[in-house]
């Protein structure tokens, strides 16, 4: 078993490095978007983001989800008192549009079409690496398995894809190319070192 990897500031988990994953979306059809109990984490600098996408998104939403907006903002601090997205119904992101049997993520889609160009927020990006602030000003990151994630697992085994490759764009977005950079190096280290 690897040790936590420090690439920076940044403390990850040894199965972000071992594990497979590829995201499935045939088969998931997106329900990562309506599950749960509370919204997707966000920063006060998405929120103004989001804020600032309303409009070209709005007419994708449900009626249910606009009400909740219109009532509570994009926004609420769930349980453990963190910033998370509005949900409706006690589960679905606010954010949440359909396409036949597939959810889509409103923000997402406009970002796509040129309408916006806030993508989503790197929370949802991240997935399933959750991200937490620690104390001492590093940043932990943690891969979180969710049973809907079931053939996303299967197939990024079969593709031979671990949660650190496919999550490449996102960890950049986040981080920077440098950043990445050092990651894959110190990957490509620990394997060597594995080998030996």
């Amino acid at each position: 078993m690897l040790p936590i990897i420090q690439v920076g500031d940044v403390l990850l988990s040894p199965d972000i490095i071992t594990e497979h994953f590829c995201c499935d979306y045939e088969r998931c059809k997106g329900v990562c978007c309506v599950e749960g109990d509370a919204g997707a984490p966000v920063t006060l600098d998405e929120i103004a983001a989001i804020e600032d996408s309303l409009d070209a998104v709005w007419g994708d939403l449900s009626a249910s989800a606009q009400a909740v907006v219109d009532r509570q903002g994009v926004a609420y601090n769930d349980r453990d008192g963190d910033l998370v997205t509005s949900i409706v119904g006690g589960k679905d992101c606010v954010f949440t549009c359909y396409d036949g049997d597939k959810c889509l993520c409103a923000l997402e889609k406009a970002c796509r079409q040129g309408r916006t160009r806030f993508v989503k927020p790197i929370s949802c990006a991240l997935y399933p690496i959750r991200e937490k602030q620690l104390s001492n000003h590093l940043v932990a990151l943690n891969y979180h398995q969710w049973d809907v994630c079931r053939d996303a697992r299967a197939l990024g085994k079969e593709k031979g894809i671990k949660v650190w490759q496919f999550l490449r764009d996102p960890l950049i977005r986040r981080f920077g190319s440098e950043w990445y950079d050092e990651l894959t190096a110190t990957v490509a280290e620990l394997e060597k070192a594995e080998l030996a």
